[in-house]
């Protein structure tokens, strides 16, 4: 089967939010990998719809999942699983492309710097309208014109086209609490994040394999 491409959400502001009815199962189990424990939620969009939330009702960014339970106010009894994702600066504002409902409300950064999101490629991941998932290198996203209802730029992705990121070491002395995202089908997305810190080599294992 062919792996999933995936990207790395490591800066915590962004609320990624799955919605459903709650009689189905559960979204989320917890697993073993290489000796390090995660928590591996499943999104399916036949059933389940994505929402990205950035800011509350007055515009402040969204710094905490209390400040989301909040916000969301009675919608917040639908919302199957929350994660942080995409990249962010010290006020929270995006620093890569998000798309909130449809409206880019930040262009796609394709400028070089430091940091793991300059460690490209970096990627985005997106749904269509039609619910349909992505997880791409920023330069495919961009070279196809998407025009995504949901979007978040991060990086740097993890697993591309079954190939680990080639800057990234065996089992590397970087390690911190990671969480990210793949693809497994036209509409199945699948979230993780590990219970303690973590390398990018073994983070990037666990989605390839």
């Amino acid at each position: 089967m062919r792996a999933p491409a995936l990207i790395a959400m490591l800066c915590l502001m962004l609320c990624v939010l799955a919605a459903c009815a709650p009689a189905r199962p559960p979204a989320c189990r917890v697993m073993t990998f290489e000796g390090t424990r995660f928590t591996v939620c499943t999104l399916d969009t036949a059933h389940d719809a994505v929402r990205m939330v950035v800011n509350d009702r007055n515009g402040e960014p969204l710094r905490t999942f209390n400040a989301a339970r909040t916000a969301l106010g009675s919608r917040a009894r639908a919302v199957r699983f929350a994660m942080n994702g995409g990249m962010f600066d010290p006020a929270g504002a995006p620093i890569g492309l998000y798309v909130e409902n449809g409206e880019a409300l930040k262009a796609a950064n394709t400028n070089p710097g430091p940091g793991n999101f300059h460690m490209m490629p970096n990627g985005v991941f997106s749904v269509d309208a039609d619910g349909v998932v992505h997880v791409e290198t920023t330069g495919t996203f961009l070279a196809r014109d998407a025009k995504p209802m949901w979007a978040t730029q991060s990086g740097p992705m993890l697993v591309i086209e079954g190939t680990l990121h080639p800057a990234f070491q065996d089992d590397g002395r970087s390690r911190l609490i990671r969480n990210g995202v793949g693809v497994r089908g036209a509409r199945i997305a699948v979230f993780a994040i590990s219970d303690d810190p973590v390398s990018f080599g073994k983070f990037a294992r666990l989605f390839r394999d």
